[in-house]
């Protein structure tokens, strides 16, 4: 019955994950526009992602339980592309990319950096819903953000609380992915509030 369930949770993130940003950038694609996406928050995001993959793949936790963060980082990083080229500045691209490939080398040199680095991955991965909250409360439309991309990440943190659970047990983990669970609803449901909004002043 577990090992079932663990299977199920672990292929069901890994399915959701391939797909995860895909209505996210088609969105974007469709209103040939990065309105409504927050930029802080994307590269906020993509850091906490980062720092999250280099964490459980310096202490070696099971492959299954983290394999969807290199497929996350490359759609993020498609998404983040996408934002640059609408907003007429791809160019600066380029720098946060640099800092983000150095990262993964940094972030291995000591012990003590990679447990700091994943404490702040909490508050860094925090900080980018509330960025993406605060832009949606400001401009009070959702724009080209997808509802159905938050959604699915809400459903990932949830699966990934059960499989945490059932293999590392590793609290910094869970605290992280109830955390993010929270603030993944909270983002959806603002989406769709502000998407009823504009429907019905139409």
């Amino acid at each position: 019955m577990e090992a079932g369930l663990l299977w199920f949770c672990n292929w069901s993130t890994l399915g959701v994950c391939a797909a995860l940003k895909l209505p996210q950038i088609y969105a974007q694609l469709a209103a040939r526009s990065a309105r409504g996406i927050s930029l802080p928050s994307l590269l906020l995001e993509l850091a906490g992602f980062l720092v999250f993959l280099r964490y459980q793949h310096y202490y070696g936790n099971p492959l299954l339980t983290y394999l969807e963060y290199p497929i996350l980082i490359a759609q993020d990083i498609v998404l983040l592309l996408f934002v640059f080229h609408f907003n007429g500045n791809v160019k600066q691209a380029l720098p946060y990319m640099a800092i983000f490939v150095s990262s993964w080398f940094i972030l291995s040199l000591q012990k003590w950096i990679i447990d700091l680095a994943m404490n702040l991955c909490t508050v860094i991965s925090a900080a980018s819903k509330f960025a993406q909250l605060q832009y949606l409360w400001k401009a009070q439309d959702s724009g080209a953000v997808s509802a159905l991309t938050w959604g699915l990440s809400a459903y990932t943190c949830a699966t990934r609380i059960i499989t945490t659970l059932m293999t590392t047990n590793d609290l910094t983990i869970l605290i992280r992915f109830v955390i993010m669970l929270a603030l993944n609803i909270w983002v959806t449901a603002t989406v769709l509030h502000y998407r009823k909004s504009v429907t019905k002043a139409e």
